[in-house]
């Protein structure tokens, strides 16, 4: 029910942070992996895991570029020799700022990022799977798909839009054996919360309100992530798993 060996993953927004940790579970889990992001550090990724037989793709590609977007997926199919079985959108911005002083160009971009290419570089995939009647989509989704969050109107707005868009293609898709789900990480360590993290009045603050009275892990992540990924799953679509501590079931 679990077993992945085999099969063939596209990652975006591979190279650090929750994307990383899924690259890394993948890989261990025996996936190849293509894995799609902006960072130089993409093209390290093999190096960084442990070696086994089983190869990791590192190919940097701007998805905010449509034209770069196709393009790199492409050169991710390729490489997998022409087969993706999951795609895992991962990539994602997050600018924390009041919506009076937010700008219309970080707007675009929060949201060209987080939706615009989810939807694109699902609808490839799909193309894909459809092909052998089977496949699984996860998205990265955010506890802000339900919560209003805090000078967080954009981020919350485009995983909002991430939920909507996982339930639609999974309307539209299940009939070909494609499973569409997302996650929705709670408040993680990682890189992007650092400055909640370290900001003396709301670190405290969001501590205290998850029930588990500790940040998550990019590791809390990626066990779900396999899941969905995994055969054990196959009933499993168009849902939101939350990854949180219990901080939506307060």
């Amino acid at each position: 029910m679990f077993d992945l060996q085999g099969k063939k993953a596209i990652i975006t927004g591979g190279a650090q942070g929750l994307g990383f940790s899924m690259v890394e579970a993948f890989h261990q889990a025996g996936v190849e992996v293509a894995v799609i992001d902006i960072s130089d550090e993409v093209l390290n990724l093999s190096n960084k895991l442990e070696a086994n037989d089983v190869k990791v793709h590192g190919i940097k590609g701007n998805l905010l570029d449509i034209g770069n977007l196709r393009q790199s997926f492409n050169e991710a199919l390729e490489k997998l020799g022409g087969t993706v079985d999951i795609l895992i959108n991962s990539a994602g911005l997050i600018e924390r700022k009041p919506a009076l002083e937010f700008s219309l160009e970080s707007w675009d971009r929060i949201l060209g990022l987080n939706v615009t290419s989810v939807f694109e570089l699902s609808k490839l995939a799909a193309i894909e799977m459809k092909k052998q009647e089977s496949g699984k989509i996860i998205n990265m989704g955010s506890i802000l798909s339900v919560l209003g969050g805090f000078n967080a109107a954009a981020y919350s707005t485009s995983k909002g839009a991430v939920l909507q868009l996982t339930k639609s293609l999974s309307n539209e898709w299940a009939e070909f054996g494609i499973q569409v789900n997302a996650i929705a990480p709670g408040y993680m360590l990682t890189t992007m919360n650092d400055d909640l993290m370290n900001d003396p009045v709301r670190g405290p603050q969001v501590e205290a309100r998850i029930p588990a009275k500790r940040w998550g892990t990019p590791q809390d992540v990626a066990g779900v992530a396999l899941f969905l990924a995994a055969p054990a799953s196959d009933y499993v679509t168009g849902t939101l798993i939350p990854v949180d501590g219990g901080v939506l079931g307060r």
